[in-house]
């Protein structure tokens, strides 16, 4: 059964959900885009994606289940495999003597209710659950996961010592296929991807081999191995990535890609050399890592309309900055697949391509052969292009195409590394771009950083007067308190003392009590007034300032009102955001 777009249109009108005027904006936009009622609906910000499931789980008839908190027993969870259970968002969480119950997120999802019922010979009973629910429901497969897999590694680990040392290509390269060192790289890399990694680091020690995951942006031990693991380990990673096995005086970098469950991951490989031996990263890029909402990303609000405001203008400049591993592409690789409709040309000019596009022509820079990010700009603009997404303006020709670009018939992307949105334009400024083409290209600018999401067990507590009065110092808690009004998460009436924010639950649903990571950010709407301080030549304080008096939130406080929300907490915000 479907709910079609009337009936979930005269739902969401009854129920008070949404204005009947914005209902149909979104119809119209909806039937312009070819999108359903629900995802225009929760594009446009006006309804959650679960806020839609929710109503058409009520219109079918589906009962509504929250997992969170909940202890899910491991023998009723492995009824449906790990990698069925991500890839299809749906869980087993409680079997009678003839049936399953299974929470799921896609209500229409038919085939794997099917699917599963043939395979297990049960009675299957769909529930309706929300994001954060299948979350932590996921979350449980990880921590079994983990014991298997450490004791699969340490046992092949063992197997290395009765390997022959070698020092040439040719002996590296018969170390690195023998099958204890291919198992224990195999294993390895899948731990990684279900603990949700995003960078593995193998590092030599003296005595040791030290095993460590960046998960949430947090470094974290994974394992130690004996210290003559180290030599193989190394030389597999090197034949994946295609390097120089007998080179370990220079730096090596590299790429390969795996499939892990129906799923194509891809890792970049950095070989750097140290004191006890060759130190190994990899970055872990799932290429199915799009599928992302500007919502999913923590975008909320007059920000999120000022980036769909300047998504729709057919020139200028969107401009993402923060440091490295702040998820600049994946706002970007979100913006362009807003954009990427059948009408429009787009190109890139990436280093390196992190996820691939469907309809997107998409090149990788190679700087050893003298094709920069502005050799290939040069080249995309004759390309006939609508839309350039540049991944990173570094230097004055950069600098100086891009704003070309966008002054010349096209939307332009790309980041830029500052600490701020407003710094961005004295930025611009120094690489050699004039101040009277910025106002005339530059739509909108995005700050941002990650900060790790608390899980659903978190705990609510009023904050007293003294920490009240230390964020007072820091940022606008009565403006905070009016955004929180304004997108309907506090009473009309409430002031700066009905705040309320959130801890987390050490070893409950996660160890530490967070889960995955959401973006703060600031959004600098480049308006009239913006225009008239960059052409004074202002400095980042000034146009943060006047910014701000035209209602940005900065990223400080945009993480304060996150905290406000039960997303993190003040003190993860406090860590992440530096002034």
């Amino acid at each position: 059964m479907q709910v079609t777009d009337e009936a979930l249109k005269r739902f969401i009108i009854d129920a008070g959900l949404v204005s009947r005027t914005d209902v149909a904006a979104a119809e119209t936009d909806a039937r312009e885009r070819e999108q359903s009622l629900g995802e225009q609906l929760v594009s446009r910000g006006s309804l959650t994606a679960d806020d839609i499931r929710r109503v058409e789980a009520h219109l079918m008839g589906i009962p509504f289940v929250s997992l969170k908190g909940i202890k899910i027993d491991l023998a009723v969870l492995s009824l449906i495999p790990e990698p069925i259970a991500r890839t299809r968002n749906i869980v087993a969480y409680q079997k009678n003597s003839d049936s399953l119950e299974v929470a799921m997120l896609n209500v229409h999802d038919l085939a794997s209710v099917s699917f599963i019922k043939k395979t297990l010979g049960l009675r299957i009973l769909p529930r309706l659950t929300d994001t954060d629910s299948m979350k932590a429901a996921l979350i449980q497969y990880q921590k079994s996961l983990k014991d298997e897999f450490g004791d699969i590694i340490r046992a092949a680990s063992r197997s290395l010592a009765a390997l022959p040392a070698s020092t040439d290509a040719k002996g590296l390269e018969r170390i690195a296929e023998d099958l204890p060192v291919v198992r224990i790289m195999d294993t390895l890399l899948r731990h990684a991807i279900a603990q949700n990694a995003s960078d593995i680091h193998i590092e030599p020690m003296e005595s040791a081999l030290l095993i460590r995951y960046r998960v949430d942006g947090i470094l974290h031990d994974a394992m130690e191995l004996p210290a003559t693991a180290h030599p193989a380990i190394t030389a597999r990673i090197k034949v994946l990535a295609r390097l120089k096995l007998d080179e370990k005086r220079l730096p090596q970098d590299g790429r390969f890609k795996i499939d892990a469950d129906g799923e194509a991951v891809s890792f970049r490989v950095s070989v750097l050399p140290t004191y006890f031996g060759e130190k190994t990263v990899m970055r872990i890029l799932r290429e199915s890592g799009g599928g992302f909402t500007l919502e999913s990303l923590g975008f909320h609000g007059v920000g999120l309309e000022h980036i769909f405001d300047a998504t729709k203008q057919a020139t200028g400049m969107i401009l993402v900055t923060g440091p490295t591993g702040s998820g600049k592409t994946t706002t970007l690789y979100t913006v362009l697949d807003i954009l990427n409709t059948p009408d429009v040309n787009i190109s890139t000019i990436e280093d390196p391509i992190e996820y691939q596009m469907a309809r997107v022509n998409q090149t990788q820079v190679r700087p050893d052969i003298g094709f920069t990010f502005a050799h290939g700009l040069r080249t995309l603009v004759r390309q006939d292009p609508d839309i350039i997404m540049v991944g990173e303006i570094r230097d004055q020709e950069t600098a100086g195409l891009a704003v070309n670009a966008a002054l010349t018939g096209h939307l332009v992307l790309s980041t830029v590394h500052t600490n701020s949105a407003a710094a961005t334009i004295p930025r611009l400024i120094d690489l050699g771009a004039e101040p009277f083409l910025l106002v005339s290209t530059l739509r909108v600018i995005v700050g941002q950083r990650l900060v790790r999401r608390l899980t659903p067990d978190r705990v609510e507590y009023a904050p007293n007067e003294d920490e009240l009065a230390a964020l007072a110092t820091r940022v606008d808690l009565e403006r905070i308190v009016q955004v929180l009004i304004e997108e309907r998460h506090l009473p009309p009436r409430a002031t700066v003392k009905d705040l309320r924010f959130f801890k987390p639950v050490v070893g409950g649903v996660s160890p530490d009590g967070y889960a995955s990571r959401s973006g703060i950010h600031e959004i600098l709407h480049v308006s009239r007034g913006i225009r008239d301080l960059i052409m004074k030549g202002s400095t980042a304080d000034e146009i943060e300032s006047h910014a701000k008096k035209e209602g940005m939130l900065t990223m400080l406080e945009d993480g304060i009102y996150k905290a406000a929300r039960g997303i993190t907490t003040v003190e993860e915000v406090l860590r992440v955001v530096t002034e």
